[in-house]
């Protein structure tokens, strides 16, 4: 999987907007998506909440964090890291490239300056 998996294209997701990628695409048991920051960066991640069972691409994109819909608990899109409680576990990301317009993931491959 060196070359990764095409998830999207970089126009698909709108800034401010998340997709959930299917699992037949992803290959995972766990839902994975993409991000687009309101800046316009990409990130990808597990779409669940470490919280509670609640999709992360249903709730708010801003300023590089992603907020839960359900209890608020805020992530950091870059690493995963949750920003306020009452989430105290890293979300996974994974790691992903834009290619001619593209959006390549590779699911499992831990995003760049992440923890997980």
């Amino acid at each position: 999987m060196t070359e990764g998996i095409r998830a999207a294209a970089v126009d698909d997701v709108e800034p401010g907007e998340a997709l959930v990628l299917p699992l037949e695409l992803t290959g995972t048991d766990e839902p994975i998506s993409l991000f687009r920051d309101d800046d316009g960066t990409y990130y990808c991640m597990d779409d669940t909440c470490s919280h509670e069972e609640a999709s992360l691409a249903e709730g708010w994109i801003e300023a590089g964090e992603v907020e839960c819909p359900l209890h608020s608990s805020r992530f950091c899109l870059r690493n995963g890291r949750p920003m306020c409680l009452p989430a105290t576990e890293p979300v996974r990301t994974h790691r992903l490239e834009i290619r001619d317009g593209e959006v390549y993931i590779f699911p499992g491959v831990p995003a760049e300056g992440s923890e997980s």
